[in-house]
């Protein structure tokens, strides 16, 4: 296993919940598990832990498996993704098992799938592959290091943005065009293609193991499935108190790690807003590191402060 020595400064308040009964699944690939409505509509996915300490997207997709959830128009995929992580979970050092080799979500480019590369994450996502060759939506449920606002990360393209409002939750929407470390699963193939309709959102519920990640992940799938057209509204009625209305923001820098050191000017955990341009975020190596505009938002600094990990996102609010 890659050493991923981070120490843990929150407490483990959720029981990652036990996958082994949909270790076979029911679409030819281990727990992933495909259930078809014989009605026209979208084929659409949840997909949960790529990364293996993000057990909320698993107690989502654990609890619609056991409500018997199924589509009333479409196809609905449930898919279990880096297993082999968040089968090593251990809460007392919850850091670690992040992922065996390599970030699933850093692997999702043509050239690094179909190439000679190997690792587990890597003969995982080869595959799943398949299960997503036809979904025209995807909600790929996360989580984050720190406790922040939990945020709907959209990508670039405007119809992203607009399914992200029709779920209504979280609160802040970013739209963001990735990382420099390798592509996300919410940015394959045509999820990032402006010539196609196919759309793809990921959720960060929160800090990864407190409590409310799990129910904001089961609310987000929900709402998910009735923006998507595969639930009927009716799914909503056990939500009685209406979201807060959404705000907008966009990625207008990445800032990516250049030295062996990256060190935060002060103790950010994102969705701060930086009123002024020129302030402080940290040093580079030797080089200071400030935001280029007044206003902008932390988008999840990392912990990961590595050379060519990203070190934090800086997002300007949407007009």
């Amino acid at each position: 296993m890659s050493e991923i020595n981070i120490p843990n400064e929150y407490p483990v308040e959720l029981a990652p919940p036990d996958l082994s009964p949909y270790k076979d699944g029911n679409s030819g690939i281990p727990y992933v598990w495909r259930f078809d409505s014989g009605a026209p509509g979208p084929n659409v996915m949840l997909s949960a832990i790529v990364h293996g300490n993000e057990p909320c997207g698993a107690i989502a997709l654990d609890r619609l498996l056991k409500n018997d959830t199924r589509p009333e128009s479409g196809s609905l995929t449930l898919a279990f993704m880096n297993i082999d992580a968040y089968d090593a979970f251990d809460p007392l050092d919850p850091n670690a098992t992040r992922w065996i080799d390599e970030d699933f979500n850093r692997v999702w480019d043509i050239a690094t799938l179909e190439g000679e590369r190997d690792s587990v994450e890597l003969r995982r996502a080869r595959e799943v592959r398949p299960a997503l060759a036809e979904i025209d939506y995807l909600l790929d449920i996360h989580s984050m290091q720190h406790l922040a606002p939990p945020l709907m990360m959209s990508g670039r393209h405007a119809r992203a943005k607009a399914l992200a409002a029709a779920i209504g939750v979280p609160e802040r929407v970013v739209g963001d065009a990735g990382h420099a470390a390798g592509r996300r699963m919410r940015d394959y193939g045509p999820f990032d293609d402006p010539r196609e309709k196919n759309t793809a959102l990921l959720i960060e519920c929160g800090q990864h193991w407190q409590a409310s990640a799990g129910d904001l992940a089961e609310e987000a799938a929900i709402r998910f499935l009735v923006a998507t057209g595969v639930l009927s509204a009716d799914a909503l009625d056990r939500f009685t108190i209406p979201p807060p209305p959404q705000s907008a923001f966009t990625v207008v820098e990445a800032v990516t790690i250049q030295n062996e050191a990256f060190v935060f000017a002060q103790d950010f955990s994102g969705g701060e807003i930086i009123a002024k341009k020129g302030t402080l975020l940290g040093h580079d190596g030797e080089i200071p590191v400030v935001t280029p505009e007044d206003d902008l938002m932390l988008v999840m600094p990392s912990k990961r402060l590595w050379r060519g990990q990203t070190a934090v996102r800086l997002a300007r609010r949407d007009t």
